[in-house]
């Protein structure tokens, strides 16, 4: 990239547009997508400001073009991304299960909204959460990063991107149309102070036929296409020199696993949580948009001399099972909080349940953020 026309200093800017920025800021050279509300902007922004640091947006017919365009971009070596909604990543999530299947880093933006099929497409609903680790089939691990707040949507793109190089994955950022559409001050760092990542490539001069470039749990160096060096990409089981093999259940068995535990293996690394429940009695778990009716209403609470506490979820996949139970442990009552019928909850009451009491506070109206009020109501009835 030429370095150009990259954004620094204070702005009072969307969750969208700093999502877009954090993307050049992590170096994007390439992006594709459709336009679809409430994650056009992010499109909008990115066909601007790509051609201005020497990178290349493309507008594609559809949701399944602009994934399968991402993916062979970054095999020739570029830092790529798409961003879409819940519809989008329903047309997606076939080449998602490649992406992982062949190990490709890229980023995939989910800025969420209402209900199945087209929904309300202006609603803030994180319907998708499960999704993003389910969505598509097989045994598979994933990572996904969910900001609440424009300046989280500059920070956790960056992480993103650092991310998907580090451990040669898809890794979604899942928004909201809540945090998309929100304006608040995002600070942009100088690019020096901007940490990237970059991908583990073949040693140079390295012979292409001894080039171990697929299922690695410290992760594989990944073949470039147009760099000399030859390697079958293949959706099917294979080795870890891309060579398949159709008939070996030990093979295919090697195959789940490597890609699974590529990620376990070093998920001390990519879970970020926000601990704030040191001495609390009852505790929020939340993520989102969602956290920062959380964090209000537990200080409501304490000004009341309830001891109260928040967990807020910033990796959901691989899902901080560890942490959940470490708070867990140290609480007697917890409230999940979700702008959903509760997508977490039952995996959060699984890790919770056998230390504390755990419910769920659904929201008055789904698509409305939780009032930190009611959330107090919630606090005083269990409390009691």
């Amino acid at each position: 990239m030429s370095g150009q026309r990259v954004l620094t200093g204070k702005y009072f800017m969307m969750g969208n547009v700093a999502c877009a920025e954090g993307a050049i800021a992590a170096g994007c050279e390439f992006a594709a997508g459709y336009p679809i509300t409430p994650a056009t902007e992010i499109a909008n922004c990115l066909a601007e400001r790509l051609p201005q640091v020497g990178g290349v947006f493309l507008q594609m017919e559809d949701e399944i073009s602009s994934i399968a365009a991402i993916i062979g971009a970054s095999w020739t070596g570029r830092k790529v991304m798409t961003a879409t909604s819940g519809p989008g990543i329903s047309l997606m999530l076939e080449n998602i299960g490649f992406a992982v299947g062949v190990e490709t880093p890229c980023v995939i933006v989910n800025v969420q909204r209402g209900a199945p099929t087209t929904g309300m497409p202006t609603a803030g609903v994180p319907g998708d959460m499960v999704q993003a680790k389910r969505g598509s089939h097989g045994d598979y691990e994933i990572i996904a990063l969910c900001p609440s707040s424009p300046q989280e949507m500059f920070d956790y793109t960056v992480l993103a991107f650092n991310y998907a190089e580090k451990y040669r994955t898809p890794v979604f950022i899942l928004s909201d149309a809540f945090v998309g559409h929100m304006r608040e001050e995002v600070i942009i760092p100088e690019p020096e102070k901007v940490e990237t990542v970059h991908r583990k490539l073949p040693e140079p001069g390295a012979d292409p036929q001894k080039i171990k470039g697929f299922l690695d749990e410290d992760v594989a160096p990944m073949p470039i296409f147009g760099r000399g060096f030859k390697a079958h990409v293949t959706s099917s089981c294979h080795n870890e020199y891309g060579q398949r093999n159709l008939s070996d259940l030990a093979a295919l068995d090697n195959f789940i696993r490597k890609l699974s535990n590529k990620i376990l293996k070093h998920k001390d690394e990519i879970v970020l949580v926000e601990r704030d429940y040191e001495g609390a009695e009852i505790v929020l778990v939340s993520y989102g948009a969602v956290s920062r009716a959380a964090a209000m209403a537990a200080a409501l609470a304490r000004r009341e001399g309830i001891p109260v506490g928040t967990l807020r979820l910033i990796t959901v996949w691989p899902f901080p099972g560890e942490e959940i139970e470490k708070m867990a442990r140290k609480a007697t009552r917890v409230i999940v909080l979700e702008n959903n019928l509760g997508q977490l909850y039952p995996y959060i009451k699984a890790e919770a349940a056998h230390y504390a009491e755990v419910s769920f506070l659904p929201p008055s109206i789904i698509g409305q953020i939780h009032d930190p009020e009611e959330i107090l109501k919630k606090i005083r009835e269990v409390a009691k």
